[in-house]
């Protein structure tokens, strides 16, 4: 058994996923927190965990708590609000794994060091089968001492760790690639509607985009599943839309002119609006192929 205690709030597809890969790894996960307490006590279950019913007894029972929240506004109410993971929290380790603005790490950077505990934000470039083998791809912002404190479980849930700068460093460089990769989705959607009004064999169209300029990694994850209408999530259409926006407003903020960025957001939020955001980001091609809604 690994020296720690592990806690998790957040308990979606990748917080799960994640909490079994460090149990396998030989980690005592301890305390549990989900607003679907139901889903909590499943996992809990599982795994031979506690879940609880408070925040503060996830502190009270977890020396490290991985954190994992859809928005600014969740993680603001885990930390902040009336029951908060700040509670008895000195010695203690939070490691904040959801795409968040900058500005939020930031401020939970200072109101850690202020109760005597550490944050840091480890963004994730990757989806669920990764979270569950322990292959995410990480880039880590915070206290370069705590990274380098915490690299082992680090990189028990990764094959790839980089750590990139103070707080709010890693938010920033995560926004950035889910932006070029939203863009890349939205092209490749775009051009696979065009071929299939065209009358082209999509697969032949797929092959020579491979071959060509046109690849991307994106192609290898998307396309098929574009052509299929099989969008199960591994990464939302709404969280597609959330991090477009943070990029965008990055961009503002220094007077960068986006053009492609915008036109990719509304059309993640487009989707969104129309009642399909828990698609996969691949449902994008619902908006340009001929015939779908």
């Amino acid at each position: 058994m690994k020296q720690h205690t592990i806690g998790f709030v957040g308990l979606g597809r990748m917080g799960s996923n994640m909490a079994r890969c460090l149990n396998d790894q030989g980690y005592q996960i301890a305390a549990l927190f989900d607003l679907q307490h139901d889903i909590a006590a499943e996992l809990a279950a599982e795994l031979d965990a506690t879940a609880y019913s408070t925040l503060a007894e996830v502190t009270a029972h977890a020396d490290i708590i991985l954190t994992i929240v859809t928005d600014d506004q969740a993680m603001d109410a885990i930390f902040f609000g009336e029951d908060n993971l700040f509670t008895g929290a000195e010695n203690r380790t939070f490691i904040n794994c959801a795409t968040l603005t900058p500005a939020i790490h930031t401020k939970l950077d200072k109101a850690a060091e202020a109760v005597g505990a550490r944050c840091l934000e480890a963004c994730m470039a990757s989806s669920i089968p990764q979270a569950r083998n322990g292959e995410l791809f990480l880039m880590i912002g915070g206290n370069e001492a705590d990274f380098n404190a915490h690299k082992p479980l680090l990189d028990d849930l990764s094959k790839a760790l980089h750590y990139v700068g103070a707080a709010g460093k890693a938010s920033e460089v995560k926004a950035l690639v889910n932006m070029v990769m939203n863009i890349n989705t939205a092209a490749l959607a775009e051009g696979l509607g065009i071929g299939d009004a065209l009358g082209i064999d999509l697969k032949m169209l797929c092959d020579i985009f491979s071959q060509t300029g046109a690849n991307s990694r994106v192609l290898e994850t998307d396309a098929e599943d574009m052509i299929q209408r099989d969008h199960e999530c591994y990464f939302s259409a709404a969280h597609a839309a959330k991090d477009s926006g943070i990029a965008l407003s990055l961009a503002a903020s220094h007077g960068i002119q986006t053009p492609l960025a915008q036109a990719t957001f509304e059309q993640y939020s487009k989707l969104t609006e129309a009642g399909k955001g828990e698609l996969d980001k691949s449902g994008i091609a619902e908006l340009t192929f001929q015939g779908r809604s």
